[in-house]
């Protein structure tokens, strides 16, 4: 088996450096904090930045400007829509000075980064095109009866650091068309390039519609706790989900929860493994395996499982780890030293338990957080790297005998994002897919995503809905009017 460390890239990029500290966006103004933190460039693992460190006075100065500017912002829909595009254009503009800061604070490759500014520009277009028939159940001699939708007020937005633009749009996207206002905050390990932005949309959205600020758990709990907060939309672990949802209850804020996952891959006995190892190797390694609805686990027919996990450990090894601001880079690090550690863990847990790895299966040596591409086989239900999300680039191989067993197996999850199945014959697939119990089932593919379809979780992946006219309806209320006639 091939060093892994020898595909590591000799290149060091310099990491940019902001031309001037970043503020936070607050009724439309740029505000800065007495005290900072610091920002990690995860390729190095040295600090090459700071970030202003909001505080309580700050996440009230945000909440009283969104609720001073939702009366006016809800009133006009055509401004609202001309906002989005006029928000889109901006981004687009952005990118080329926030791509750059992307890669350094989260370690994924120049062109993801790229990629995702691409896409949180195509999600402020989607929702602002978006057209909503009006909904009306009833019109006749005696009345006509309407059901209208309504915006909630100002919304809590919070984002994880695996794709803190592209997720944190997706919040606000809806959240703005549907006529409400937003607090925006990335998480304090992706603080910059969400800060860029704010600074860039505040130049279009008119003041205290949209507000940008950061910080830890302290903050992120003053925003969900905070009186004026009518919504929360969260992206991230369950378990902050969970308490994000108690602190809701309290005066019943409405929710959507994107919380963990642990997709479970099914492939048949009739498929290819090598046209099947190397989808699954894109989907299940894409930012480095730090995607909530990526393949986590994989279940493979006994037949199928050699071949299988013989090209998914020649993709692993063959694949170009390093420093993301490089352009031969295909695999970043991961994003912190924490999230590096629990990996390393999963992975030598499996391993002190008899599992194999067919690739990788350590640390990369050196600075930075870089784990090397790992599949593991030998491996079974019950071992911690099976059951729990791992949220890195390793994969467990699981061998089946009985697709009855496969899908019981996968379904036994306390997780229910996505799931896919594999095979030659597609209508088979299909069939066995419909049977996973997860938000999202895709047939030889997965991870196939778009602003236009439901993304959505069940058990502890999560509440509510995003994307397409379900995200909009979940940043609303319904009201109904009836005209007598």
């Amino acid at each position: 088996m091939a060093d892994l460390e020898t595909h590591m890239s000799p290149f060091t990029a310099q990491t940019p450096a902001t031309q001037t500290p970043t503020t936070l966006t607050i009724d439309g103004d740029a505000v800065t904090a007495e005290k900072t933190f610091d920002v990690i460039n995860p390729a190095t693992g040295e600090t090459f930045a700071t970030a202003p460190e909001t505080t309580v006075e700050h996440v009230d100065a945000a909440f009283d400007a969104a609720a001073r500017a939702f009366p006016d912002w809800r009133a006009d829909e055509d401004a609202r829509r001309a906002t989005l595009r006029a928000m889109a254009d901006a981004v687009d503009a952005a990118a080329g000075a926030v791509a750059p800061v992307l890669t350094a604070e989260q370690g994924k490759p120049l062109s993801e980064s790229q990629r995702e500014l691409r896409t949180a520009a195509l999600w402020l277009r989607y929702y602002a095109d978006l057209e909503r028939e009006r909904e009306v159940i009833r019109d006749d001699r005696d009345a006509l009866v309407e059901v209208v939708r309504r915006p909630l007020g100002p919304v809590a937005a919070i984002a994880p650091w695996n794709f803190p633009i592209t997720i944190g749009v997706a919040k606000v996207a809806p959240a703005l068309r549907a006529g409400n206002t937003v607090v925006w905050k990335p998480s304090p390990f992706t603080p910059l390039s969400t800060l860029m932005l704010g600074e860039a949309l505040r130049a279009v959205a008119p003041a205290g519609v949209l507000n940008v600020i950061t910080g830890g758990g302290e903050i992120g709990a003053a925003m969900t706790a905070h009186p004026l907060t009518r919504k929360i939309s969260f992206t991230g672990s369950t378990a902050t989900g969970k308490k994000i949802a108690a602190a809701a209850s309290a005066d019943l804020k409405r929710l959507t929860l994107e919380l963990g996952g642990n997709d479970a891959a099914i492939v048949l006995d009739d498929a290819d493994p090598g046209r099947v190892a190397e989808r699954l190797f894109a989907t299940a390694f894409s930012n480095s395996g730090q995607v909530c609805v990526a393949p986590k686990r994989v279940y493979a027919a006994r037949s199928v499982l050699p071949a299988l996990v013989d090209a998914l450990a020649e993709r692993a090894r063959a694949a170009k780890v390093g420093d993301g601001a490089d352009p031969a880079t295909e695999l970043g690090p991961i994003n912190n030293a924490p999230q590096r550690d629990r990996v390393a863990e999963l992975v030598a847990d499996a391993l002190a338990r008899g599992a194999v790895a067919a690739a990788g299966g350590k640390a990369i040596e050196g600075p930075g957080y870089f784990f090397e591409p790992t599949i593991l086989t030998g491996v079974g239900d019950g071992v911690r790297i099976v059951d729990e999300e791992q949220f890195g680039p390793a994969l467990p191989v699981i061998a089946f005998d009985d697709v009855e067993d496969a899908l019981a197996r996968a379904n036994a999850s306390t997780f229910g994002l996505g799931g896919s199945v594999w095979s030659g014959d597609a209508d088979r697939a299909t069939a066995v897919a419909a049977r996973l119990e997860s938000g999202m089932s895709w047939v030889n593919t997965h991870t196939a995503l778009s602003a236009g379809q439901p993304f959505a979780g069940v058990k502890w992946s999560g509440l509510g809905v995003e994307g397409g006219l379900w995200g909009l309806d979940g940043f609303t209320d319904i009201k109904l009017i009836h005209r007598a006639r």
